[in-house]
């Protein structure tokens, strides 16, 4: 259970950092990154594979930021 609800802050945390850039493409890459080192470092810490851990983090933060609008997170406000 305490390794479920890591994943799932992160995976939560994700999606509010993933709208940095100004296209889809843009936002897509950079949660790709985004969730990918945060997917590792949960998977450091719960002691899991951080192959599978960045690959999922990587997938979804590219999901979550390729779905969002440029005005869903303005950072520049």
């Amino acid at each position: 259970m305490k390794k479920f609800t890591l994943t799932l802050l992160t995976v939560t945390s994700i999606g509010a950092l993933t709208a940095c850039g100004n296209t889809q493409g843009e936002r897509a890459l950079s949660g790709a990154g985004i969730g990918a080192a945060a997917g590792g470092a949960t998977a450091a810490a719960t002691g899991g594979s951080l192959g599978g851990g960045a690959l999922l983090g990587g997938a979804a933060g590219a999901a979550i930021g390729g779905l969002t609008d440029k005005d869903d997170v303005n950072l520049d406000r």
